[in-house]
């Protein structure tokens, strides 16, 4: 999902529909339709875990270890304005926006500079971000359903997030791991998708990816010539602008039961 460090304002949706677990297309005769993939590209926040709550919680934890440590900087700053603060640098330096630990680290350099506070202040209290940030739950069939399509598929993570997945509990799911951060740019910029298939060999068209944003996942991917699969855990309805996914999916079981079943 596009979310991670700070939550991305939701696409336009059509109304809320209580959809089985596949909602579009039916079941009938899917397997040949995904026959020439050969490599499977998953976003994370939202896809594979929840991320909002966790966002928030490293939010908190980070300010309660600023409240001790850098207590000039608290008393100045409510954590709302500290919010602001990074989505102003951010939208006044798109040149960074794309790495969300960057904005954060550069946010808190300066505010932190103002009362009176070091560089290295602001490092740790980002290191104390990211430690929490990392502490993600996946769905609960999310490792089981890696593990089986790692069987047949290369698997390549791609985030717009700033998780470390080698340091969440699905560290040993993929075969490569891919970042905005790393790459330069965030989904729906191509470039993270080319960067997977620089890194793995594998060409554009044989990928599908995996996704739970319209706009930044399936669009993102369908411009690509991509086949794209809409995770839709909640049942809300698909945006009324753009052209359905080629399959809608709750979870990943039932991805795993047409691609391998």
């Amino acid at each position: 999902h596009a979310t991670a460090d700070v939550a991305a304002p939701p696409v336009a949706q059509g109304p809320e529909v209580q959809s089985p677990d596949i909602v579009h297309p039916g079941d009938a005769g899917l397997k040949p339709a995904f026959a020439h993939v050969s490599l499977i590209t998953f976003d994370l926040d939202d896809t594979l875990w929840p991320c909002h709550a966790v966002i928030h919680a490293a939010e908190a934890e980070c300010y309660a270890w600023l409240q001790v440590q850098a207590p000039r900087l608290t008393e100045r700053y409510s954590p709302g304005q500290l919010r602001e603060h990074r989505l102003a640098l951010g939208a006044s330096h798109p040149e960074i926006a794309h790495d969300l630990t960057e904005v954060r680290l550069r946010s808190l350099t300066l505010l932190l500079g103002d009362v009176g506070y070091g560089s290295e202040m602001a490092q740790a209290a980002s290191d104390v971000f990211r430690a929490a940030r990392n502490r993600v739950t996946p769905y609960a069939e999310v490792v089981d359903a890696l593990a089986t399509l790692r069987g047949r598929y290369t698997l390549v993570s791609v985030t717009n997030g700033n998780s470390q997945i080698d340091r969440t509990p699905l560290h040993a799911s993929f075969d490569h791991s891919l970042t905005a951060a790393e790459v330069g740019a965030a989904k729906p910029d191509p470039a993270i998708f080319h960067s997977a298939s620089e890194r793995s060999g594998v060409p554009i068209d044989r990928f599908l990816h995996v996704g739970d944003d319209p706009a930044r996942d399936v669009q993102a991917a369908r411009d690509l010539g991509m086949s794209t699969v809409w995770v839709n855990r909640d049942g809300r309805g698909w945006p009324d602008e753009l052209a359905p996914a080629d399959l809608e999916v709750r979870t990943l079981s039932t991805l795993v039961d047409i691609l391998v079943g």
